[in-house]
């Protein structure tokens, strides 16, 4: 899709749908339609520098394994992501180039017969073991047994014993998602061994740089998602970098949102309240959402910037006439509770904070990063809930734009008038799910280009709309005075 904001001094030259926002009274319109996550992890196993679908626990299991060794945050983080309820998450292996598979070369003799290599790269392959025994159920047939610790894998029969046997066996083979193999002289028959293990396996962690997460930025310029989140506390070079490159992808008119956190100990410090506003101030941006707490589930406890991720999943997840303000969230407690004056201060800084109010843990208030809002905007870019009902009303009139009326439609008074007529249509949708008033919409030509004394009179293929709504918002914050007789 092409599209973006404009200006007067420099128009666009590709044809598209673009759209400022500005401050009215109380501005901004909202669709409705759940996200898409993006969440970059490590791991020790599974597809990387790729994007993986995740639906469900036993997914991410069967994707990345659930184990957290060698530095492994996958399972975690997707878990984390899951719980806030996106329609879709993407989970994105990042691996410095030191990564290697495990693999194991079997013999017939003294001879190398079979070489079989793991299918992922990363260190729990190292964890596998290979038994090579005599078929008990078909005569000249030997079995191979994959286990992974004390657990079997996968049998794979080769029926007459031979290496090449057991290559077809393994690669054939649909279920098989751990190892393949290759015959190094496919005739030879693979020697009998017990429990052997595989070697070799390195997961790319412990290498990894900043230049690596920004390399993952051109991925996902190709991707489609709205929320992403890291699954570790970046240093301010990565955020910033990361910050840069979702401003670039909103100005060009792609409604994405980056959350970010603290370490466990920035979280749990004392200055975690200034630590934590400082790094709000330091984004500063209605795109980006900085996370404050970190959290507690069972016995494990997660960093803000782990519990960025199941913020990431909330705000996809949520409808637009929801809000994340007060949602009770399914944690335990949080790994540390801020007083009454540092919740106060994570409001007015940025600081999106979950909390335990006694009973549950609630996400405080939905606010982003925005601390001091730019040129044409208001306090309304400072609540998430307004953001994504931008976001969303610019994606929906883009795509209706782009599909039925650019390059479509003659821009006459009658085409005009249709395209007017078509954002009312949309307008009206919304304000019957609440997410702007029902007297506080309309959709006219802009008088600045077609009054009386424009200011710039439209080219023969340009058309100047003028938007005014007026956003509905949820309760808050509640003033009541008791009067005591």
């Amino acid at each position: 899709m092409t599209g973006g904001t404009w200006s007067n001094a420099e128009k666009p030259v590709l044809p598209g749908l673009y759209m400022n926002f500005q401050a009215a009274a109380a501005s901004t319109v909202q669709p409705g339609s759940r996200g898409t996550v993006a969440v970059l992890v490590k791991s020790n196993w599974g597809p990387e520098r790729q994007f993986v679908e995740i639906g469900s626990e036993a997914a991410i299991r069967r994707a990345f394994s659930n184990e957290g060794a060698d530095g492994a945050t996958a399972y975690d983080s997707l878990y984390l992501a899951l719980l806030g309820g996106p329609k879709k998450l993407l989970a994105y292996r990042v691996a410095d180039d030191t990564a290697a598979p495990a693999a194991l070369t079997l013999k017939a003799g003294e001879n190398d017969a079979l070489r079989l290599t793991a299918v992922y790269t990363g260190s729990r392959g190292n964890g596998f073991r290979v038994s090579v025994q005599p078929s008990l159920t078909h005569e000249h047939a030997q079995e191979l047994h994959l286990y992974e610790g004390s657990k079997l894998l996968r049998s794979f029969v080769a029926s007459d014993g031979s290496a090449a046997a057991f290559e077809a066996a393994m690669n054939e083979d649909a279920e098989n998602i751990w190892v393949k193999g290759e015959a190094i002289v496919p005739a030879a028959s693979v020697s009998q061994v017990t429990s052997v293990a595989f070697a070799g396996g390195v997961s790319g962690n412990a290498g990894l740089t900043n230049a690596d997460y920004v390399a993952a930025q051109n991925a996902l310029e190709g991707t489609d998602f709205d929320v992403l989140a890291l699954d570790f506390a970046a240093d301010s070079a990565l955020l910033q970098s990361f910050a840069a490159f979702i401003k670039r992808l909103r100005g060009e008119g792609r409604g994405v949102t980056l959350v970010v956190g603290g370490s466990h100990a920035e979280d749990t410090a004392m200055a975690a309240p200034s630590t934590a506003s400082a790094r709000s101030a330091s984004l500063n941006h209605e795109g980006i959402i900085n996370v404050g707490t970190g959290v507690k589930l069972g016995d494990l406890s997660y960093s803000s910037a782990q519990t960025s991720a199941y913020v990431a999943g909330l705000v996809a997840g949520q409808r637009l006439n929801e809000s994340t303000t007060y949602h009770a969230a399914p944690f335990d407690d949080v790994t540390r509770r801020w007083n009454r004056s540092e919740q106060e201060t994570a409001v007015k800084n940025g600081v999106f904070l979950l909390f335990h109010d006694g009973r549950q843990v609630k996400t405080l208030r939905g606010i982003n990063t925005l601390i001091t809002p730019g040129a044409g905007q208001n306090n309304a870019w400072k609540k998430i809930r307004s953001v994504r009902v931008m976001d969303a009303v610019r994606s929906d009139l883009q795509r209706t734009a782009e599909d039925s009326y650019i390059g479509k439609v003659n821009n006459t008074e009658e085409g005009r008038l249709a395209l007017i007529g078509a954002m009312k249509e949309y307008l009206a949708l919304l304000a019957q799910s609440g997410v702007i008033e029902a007297n506080g919409f309309d959709v006219v030509l802009d008088p600045a280009y077609y009054g009386e004394a424009p200011i710039v009179k439209p080219e023969a293929d340009q058309v100047f709309l003028q938007w005014n709504v007026k956003l509905s918002d949820v309760m808050e914050q509640l003033f009541g005075t008791f009067h005591v007789q």
